[in-house]
């Protein structure tokens, strides 16, 4: 089967559920090509769609948070939003593109590519079979303005509320976002401490913002090293913002791990005793998965939002609105090994850590069944 995944990197949650289905797919032995849809414009296109989002989001999340509750707002009239109009222009050039390179299914991990694809739809353009991943715990605003032939969702918990959105039913797949297989991996606390060099027996805070490092990190690390002092063994991952480690580097060297971009993530996790982070779906969900006690911090205002309720209403996380009255004492209630345990055993309950295998085994039925058929 030959498979194409579109993406973009507004945020890394998007990309890294692609990542984790290319993985998937890859190692089911299909032939998997992956691609920023904004690329066939010009590489100059696809990083300013990029970089106007994490701009936004580092530099004035409140702003950020005001275009979403305009989206919700612009959702309710009867008229295209402005997004799908401007995605419009992408069409011709997905479709010169899918006519030199064949596929069998096309995947979207982000809402842009998705429009792009009911573009082509309803200019009576014949695609192959659609599958839009949303990694959120909402139906965000225009989902329900896309044509796609399957919605996958992060729980059945949320079908509802994409139905009631306009999602049809019959077109909802609850079969969870995807994490990439080293979150799934069967390894404990102490051979995740072992393989990072963590030789101290201290209660080990994890802490993190995303791909753009957000999260008022730089507020947050100082009130812990206050309250916890040398009792705590304290990690900060700074992403992709230079800014951020280089601020943290000079405030903070030789008090706390300070540490730019990683790819040994679900190491981390797992070898913490408490993980603070801003609630993005991507990195939520592979907190779940991984199975580690989980605050979370100041979201970007919008989907981040809406995901921190939900983890928290499923007591997956606990919610932190306010650091400076509320963040020292939910840390201090879940280094508790029980309220850890608790938390931990509702995430497992809730959150499949086999989304990646479970969508590929639909598409894969999908594609016997298109086959069989002619």
């Amino acid at each position: 089967m030959d498979t194409l995944i579109l993406s973009c990197g507004t945020g890394g949650g998007h990309n890294s559920a692609c990542a984790a289905i290319e993985q998937e797919l890859s190692a089911r032995g299909h032939n998997v090509k992956t691609l920023n849809p904004y690329m066939l414009k010009s590489e100059r296109v696809a990083d300013t769609v990029n970089s106007s989002y994490n701009v936004l989001v580092q530099k004035a999340p409140s702003a950020f948070g005001m275009v979403y509750r305009l989206g919700n707002a612009y959702r309710n009239l009867p008229v295209s939003s402005p997004v799908y109009r401007l995605n419009r222009l992408m069409a011709p050039l997905l479709e010169k593109y899918l006519c030199k390179n064949r596929c069998d299914a096309i995947i979207m991990t982000h809402l842009f590519p998705a429009e792009i694809i009911t573009n082509m739809k309803r200019q009576g353009k014949v695609l192959p079979p659609t599958y839009f991943i949303t990694t959120d715990y909402t139906c965000s605003p225009f989902v329900e303005e896309t044509d796609c032939d399957h919605y996958i969702i992060p729980s059945e918990k949320l079908t509802e509320e994409f139905a009631e959105r306009g999602i049809p039913r019959e077109r909802i797949l609850p079969l969870g976002i995807p994490v990439q297989r080293q979150f799934r991996e069967n390894i404990g606390r102490d051979e995740a401490r072992k393989r990072l060099g963590i030789v101290d027996d201290k209660k080990y805070i994890l802490i993190a913002g995303g791909s753009i490092g957000a999260g008022q990190i730089q507020q947050i690390v100082p009130m812990l090293l206050e309250h916890y002092g040398d009792r705590a063994h304290i990690t900060v991952i700074c992403g992709n913002n230079q800014a951020l480690y280089q601020n943290m580097e000079r405030a903070y060297h030789g008090k706390c791990e300070i540490l730019q971009y990683t790819s040994r993530m679900s190491d981390y996790m797992r070898a913490c005793d408490l993980f603070l982070s801003k609630p993005g779906g991507l990195s939520s969900t592979e907190a779940a998965v991984v199975g580690t006690a989980l605050i979370h911090v100041t979201p970007i205002p919008g989907c981040e939002t809406r995901n921190m309720e939900f983890f928290e209403k499923n007591g997956m996380c606990v919610a932190v609105s306010s650091p400076k009255k509320q963040l020292v004492q939910a840390c201090d209630r879940l280094l508790d090994e029980g309220e850890r345990r608790k938390m931990i055993d509702n995430q497992k309950r809730i959150i499949s850590e086999n989304s990646a295998a479970e969508i590929c085994q639909f598409i894969e039925k999908e594609y016997r069944l298109m086959k069989t058929a002619g």
